[in-house]
């Protein structure tokens, strides 16, 4: 039987250089990644080493709420 909460939720990566340099007009997007993560092995927030096509270089991209 399938439970009432699911243990694997979809969760968007944004990157945090693009974000901080938002002001500036350097970059021309935000970088974004969708995943899945297991709500029970990692309840904190996720944030991976991922390619920033804007910054072009790998970045931290961390988790944000839809």
């Amino acid at each position: 039987m399938a439970k009432g909460k699911d243990i694997r939720i979809t969760v968007i990566l944004e990157c945090t250089t693009c974000v901080r340099k938002g002001v500036n007009k350097a970059s021309k997007g935000i970088s974004r990644y969708m995943t899945q993560k297991n709500r029970q092995n990692t309840p904190n927030q996720l944030e991976l080493r991922k390619f920033c096509p804007y910054c072009y270089k790998h970045t931290i991209h961390g988790e944000i709420t839809k």
